[in-house]
C-alpha cells in the first residue's frame, strides 16, 4: 500500500447525540478504510488515548482501532469485531473516554474477553484480552452500539458530566 498522509480526525464530544448511532458492519476492506484507520489511530494517539472508535469521528461504521502496549507501538485494527467469549469474572476499572474528556469513573466489565475481527487486510483473527486490552476492547464496541460509558454512571452523575460537557463546548465556542 502506498504512504498515504494521514490527518488528525474531530472527536465527537458527549452528548453528541451521533454518540448514539449503532455502527453497521463493513461490507469492503480497502484502502479507503486502510487510510480511515491510519487516521483514526494518529488522531487516538495526538489525544492520548488506548482506544478509538468509528463511531467517536463521525464514521458509522464497525471499526475499532487501538494500542495498548506500553511502548505506544503495538496498534491493532478490529473490523467488524464482535465478542466470541467472556469470562465470568468481572472487574471493575476507572475508564475515560476521548468523547467525555477529563471525566473518569469505575465501571465494572468482563476481566477477559475473546474477539473475532478482520484485521486491516480484511484476514479473519481471534484476539484474547485482558486487563487494560479487555477494558478497551469492550469500551470501544459499545461505541459501535451507540452506548458511551457514562451510561453505566448514576442518572445523577451523567447529569453533572452531560451539564460540564455542554458548557466546556460553549466556551470553546465563545474563545474560537
Amino acid at each position: 500500500m502506498p504512504n498515504m498522509p494521514m490527518a488528525q480526525l474531530s472527536i465527537l464530544r458527549y452528548p453528541d447525540l451521533r454518540l448514539n448511532t449503532v455502527a453497521k458492519p463493513v461490507a469492503v476492506v480497502d484502502d479507503r478504510l486502510r487510510a480511515l484507520a491510519a487516521d483514526m489511530l494518529e488522531t487516538m494517539y495526538a489525544a492520548d488515548g488506548v482506544g478509538l472508535a468509528a463511531t467517536q469521528v463521525d464514521q458509522h461504521i464497525q471499526l475499532i482501532v487501538m494500542d495498548t502496549s506500553e511502548q505506544r507501538d503495538q496498534p491493532v485494527v478490529l473490523i467488524n469485531p464482535e465478542i466470541i467469549q467472556r469470562s465470568e469474572d468481572m472487574a471493575l476499572n476507572e475508564e475515560g473516554c476521548l468523547s467525555v474528556p477529563t471525566v473518569y469513573d469505575k465501571v465494572e466489565r468482563h476481566a477477559r474477553v475473546t474477539v473475532r475481527a478482520l484485521d486491516r487486510d480484511g484476514q479473519p483473527f481471534d484476539m484474547e484480552a485482558e486487563g487494560l486490552g479487555a477494558v478497551c476492547v469492550q469500551h470501544e464496541m459499545d461505541h459501535l452500539l451507540g452506548k458511551v460509558f457514562v451510561e453505566y454512571l448514576s442518572p445523577l452523575k451523567r447529569v453533572r458530566i452531560r451539564t460540564r460537557m455542554l458548557k466546556k463546548t460553549r466556551e470553546e465556542q465563545r474563545a474560537a
